[in-house]
């Protein structure tokens, strides 16, 4: 079985402003179509995710499974 990178951080919440999930920025299609989007369609949207959060209007206000493993690795979030 093949694993299928993801930018999922389990908060599932859409901006309805921008229409972005406020935990990985994809939209509601791009959420629905990940398992069958190509790889370097699934990668594509990946490089776009970071500036997208940058237009959701509000952040998680709970540790986030991606922020939490980060600490506990030492790392900075």
């Amino acid at each position: 079985m093949t694993t299928i990178e993801s930018p999922c951080i389990l908060v599932c919440s859409i901006d309805m402003t921008t229409g972005y999930c406020f935990g990985c920025g994809r939209t509601r299609e791009e959420i629905g179509d990940w398992l069958t989007m190509s790889p370097e369609t699934r990668r594509s949207v990946m490089a776009s995710l970071p500036t997208r959060l940058e237009t959701v209007e509000r952040r998680p206000r709970r540790e986030t499974r991606r922020s939490r493993m980060a600490r506990e690795r030492g790392e900075t979030a």
